[in-house]
């Protein structure tokens, strides 16, 4: 099992999250989250004042998966969430030990 982190623009959720359930992936969680990559945020301008933004907003999409969907999701949210400029965002995918479902008590990926 795979848990796939993906920080994304917040204007391409739904298009993310629709491209997710065409693809047969029904469970996500996310969360509002700021940040900075390479593009160190940007200048804007109040009442006349120049000041920085460096910590820019952006999504925190989570999603789990079976190690032989991977791929194809990590591909999904990489053509759904991707507008061409500087910071669209980035992808983390990291091995999962165990999962667990509260209710059942189930384990592993019958528990996804």
């Amino acid at each position: 099992m795979k848990k796939i982190e993906a920080l994304i623009r917040h204007y391409k959720l739904e298009d993310v999250k629709h491209a997710l359930a065409a693809g047969g992936i029904t469970g996500m969680t996310v969360g509002e989250v700021r940040g900075f990559g390479r593009q160190h945020g940007h200048t804007e301008q109040y009442r006349g004042a120049e000041y920085i933004v460096d910590f820019l907003p952006k999504l925190k999409l989570e999603v789990v998966v079976s190690d032989e969907d991977v791929a194809r999701v990590v591909e999904i949210i990489c053509t759904s969430a991707r507008t061409g400029r500087v910071g669209d965002g980035k992808i983390f995918v990291t091995a999962l030990e165990n999962v667990i479902r509260i209710r059942t008590g189930e384990t592993g990926s019958v528990a996804i």
